[in-house]
């Protein structure tokens, strides 16, 4: 597999989740999106940050909230990145960036694109995108491919970062298989939504995955204590 050297080209976001960073980029949310991208850079000690998997312990936390603001929080820096919705069951990336998802990884992972590249598209400076494409019958299988492994291998090699959108954790195994695949993971939990045993399990289920934990990300957190919408805790928080 041969990743091509991309053009850019600006698109503007249609549905999906709300790109903060974009509408409002003076905002307090985008601000905090900012330390986000601090505080993972301070997380990878000894070694640079090539690939992020950005999940949840269920659906609706905002994890793909996070991962596309943050995808452009670390383009505005200059940074190559490329953000990739491994979400096979239930996708917005192509949403969120207006873009076809009539082919994308899941084209790519089985086997029906002879180029990766027809499966990237450009969002913004800096930033590409790759959606989810067609819904598989076997989304796990796809995943722990080692077509899934190549295509990271070399995308880390001709970009400066690949941030992977994946699934929730506990209703499926796809998060798990992913995240051996990757430098490392950052779970976003939704204040008052995800009870707290079932982060615990998410997390459990992680380290088991060998998995580096980066942290958490507080999802429509407390004004009051976190100033902002979202808070973050490293991996040594309780």
């Amino acid at each position: 597999m041969q990743l091509k050297r991309l053009k850019r080209k600006t698109t503007a976001a249609t549905t999906g989740v709300q790109l903060t960073t974009i509408t409002a980029p003076m905002s307090v949310v985008t601000e905090q999106i900012k330390t986000i991208r601090t505080n993972l850079n301070y997380a990878m000690v000894g070694k640079p940050l090539k690939t992020l998997m950005v999940t949840s312990a269920i659906q609706g936390e905002g994890k793909s909230t996070v991962a596309g603001n943050l995808a452009i929080e670390y383009a505005k820096k200059g940074l190559q990145v490329l953000l990739v919705d491994a979400d096979l069951r239930r996708p917005t990336v192509h949403q969120t960036f207006g873009v076809p998802n009539q082919r994308g990884l899941s084209s790519w992972l089985s086997g029906q694109l002879e180029d990766v590249n027809d499966a990237i598209h450009p969002a913004r400076a800096h930033l590409f995108v790759m959606p989810s494409g067609p819904k598989p019958p076997n989304p796990a299988e796809l995943l722990a491919s080692d077509k899934m492994t190549e295509f990271l291998t070399v995308a880390t090699r001709k970009l400066d970062l690949v941030i992977v959108d994946a699934p929730p954790v506990l209703p499926v195994t796809d998060a798990r298989i992913l995240a051996g695949q990757v430098d490392g993971t950052m779970l976003v939990v939704r204040q008052n939504g995800v009870e707290k045993t079932a982060v615990r399990q998410a997390v459990g289920a992680l380290k088991k995955a060998h998995t580096q934990l980066l942290g958490a990300v507080l999802n429509d957190g407390d004004v009051k204590t976190h100033g902002y919408g979202y808070g973050y805790y490293g991996n040594d928080a309780n």
